[in-house]
């Protein structure tokens, strides 16, 4: 069975990709890494789903076991990737996902570099602030905080492989497995295939 692909996926907040994503694992072909964070749950989300809401000790305590892949702060808040888990669906033969924000996708770069890297923007800050809004979540000094901090991240697009943007949600679904498409062909990513079309010569 071959591998699954590690795959990193980054967007400013408020830009649509969990709803990207809970499209994309439909897919039994992908795996949804469910990050830890210390932040308090939003209405609606659950523990285990969106993300393992657990409390600042517990995150450092895997941090200092060595279970995090990478792990960041974000708005006052810690944000990780336990390790076990993606090690399980890969060797599974799952791509799995892995949505995290700019600065720990740049350390996972470092430490995986055979990763493929996907960064999701809005079709305009405006819109993207129209988002925001129409969570109904967040305070209008959050809503602020996010949108500078969309400033700053959208620029680290460019360090990525591939940029999609997320304007009509079936068309960013459809250009993201596209992108995992395409990554499946090249002579570089084939070395089993190749060979086995020796082996059977």
């Amino acid at each position: 069975m071959n591998k699954g692909r590690l795959i990193v996926f980054s967007a400013p907040s408020g830009c649509g990709k969990g709803t990207m994503l809970k499209e994309i694992c439909r897919d039994d072909n992908y795996y949804f890494s469910v990050s830890a964070t210390t932040r308090e749950p939003r209405n609606g989300e659950v523990d285990g789903v969106n993300y393992r809401f657990i409390t600042h000790d517990e995150f450092m305590s895997l941090i200092d076991s060595g279970n995090m892949l990478e792990y960041a702060e974000y708005c006052s808040n810690l944000y990780g990737t336990p390790l076990d888990k993606v090690k399980e669906e890969l060797a599974k033969g799952k791509n799995v996902i892995l949505e995290i924000e700019v600065v720990g996708a740049m350390k996972v770069r470092e430490l995986r570099p055979d990763a493929l890297f996907i960064f999701a923007v809005p079709p305009s800050l405006k819109e993207l602030e129209r988002r925001l809004r129409d969570r109904g979540t967040e305070t209008e000094e959050v809503i602020q905080a996010r949108i500078a901090k969309a400033k700053e991240e959208i620029p680290y697009a460019s360090k990525y492989d591939y940029v999609i943007v997320n304007d009509v949600l079936e068309k960013a679904v459809e250009d993201f497995k596209a992108v995992i498409n395409a990554e499946s062909f090249k002579a570089e990513n084939s070395a089993e295939l190749l060979e086995e079309v020796i082996k059977n010569a």
